[in-house]
């Protein structure tokens, strides 16, 4: 097999890799097309595992756009500030390869070489001399990295009174019900008396930022299923809620406080960095 056809038969799990690294289809597609220009000045045929060695070449590239990214003082994009074409890419990238949505948002609060230290290993059981390797470094150094961005991840006060298991149960049934249309199971879901608030700014003008009562936060659910059909659960200040994340990109979050099994408020506001870790609600990919 030439370099060619080594390269087009890994270029699935390239893009893939890139995808989680870079967190656009578009970026992912750029750096697979550089690691390719990078691969042709080099002798495949003295590398053991061309897979590997392709795996490396491109997180290196992944790695490089990441720091450029970086010193031009980028942050990440949120929903609103990507195209829909970008969005409708992202989305379907997302689906087809069963992408966690609230994973590439957390993903976003790591440093470059955590990143590419988390995705290999903890995405793609990419060993660490590997990992050492793609970031020039040793491998003990690379297992520190994929260790502190898995702690910065799933960071979580152990002093919290809180029973993520249950939280976790009522907020995954209110937004599968809401996915579904399911009114009188959202009913059931919410106190007689729960509010629903919203930032302004993620609402048409003239709506109403603030609606109390069970069947009117279920009703008024209708309105939104595409939001919520891109919702997934996360813990947001150690609590477990949602995130409204078109193509893996941030737009908004949704924290909901439980009192005896019910939902008693639910308030909708705009993401920010930071908000988000993934812990056991992040298991919960959509």
């Amino acid at each position: 097999m030439d370099l060619i056809e080594k390269f087009e038969s890994a270029r699935p799990r390239l893009l893939s890799v890139a995808h989680r690294i870079l967190g656009t289809h578009h970026d992912a597609e750029d750096a697979v097309q550089a690691a390719w220009i990078r691969v042709q000045s080099s002798d495949i045929h003295d590398v053991d595992n061309p897979i590997a060695w392709l795996t490396t070449v491109t997180s290196r590239v992944c790695l490089d756009q990441l720091r450029a990214r970086e010193r031009r003082g980028e942050v990440p994009l949120t929903a609103e500030h990507v195209s829909g074409t970008q969005l409708a890419a992202d989305e379907e990238l997302l689906q087809r390869e069963k992408v966690s949505r609230a994973m590439l948002v957390v993903l976003d609060e790591l440093s470059p070489r955590q990143r590419v230290a988390y995705v290999l290993h903890d995405l793609f059981a990419v060993p660490f001399d590997d990992i050492a390797t793609a970031l020039d470094t040793t491998p003990v150094s690379a297992k520190k990295l994929a260790s502190r961005a898995r702690a910065r991840l799933t960071a979580t006060d152990p002093e919290a009174d809180r029973d993520i298991s249950t939280q976790l149960e009522i907020v995954n049934a209110f937004l599968a019900a809401a996915r579904g249309g399911d009114i009188e199971r959202l009913i059931s879901l919410m106190a007689p008396d729960v509010i629903r608030t919203v930032d302004r700014t993620l609402i048409p003008s003239g709506a109403a930022t603030l609606v109390q009562g069970a069947r009117v936060v279920a009703d008024e659910t209708r309105f939104f299923v595409d939001r919520i059909a891109m919702a997934t659960t996360v813990l947001i200040d150690g609590r477990v809620g949602g995130i409204i994340a078109p193509g893996g990109h941030s737009f908004a979050i949704i924290r909901m406080d439980t009192l005896d099994g019910l939902i008693t408020r639910i308030d909708i506001s705009p993401y920010t960095s930071g908000d988000c870790e993934l812990s056991l609600a992040g298991s919960q990919f959509e």
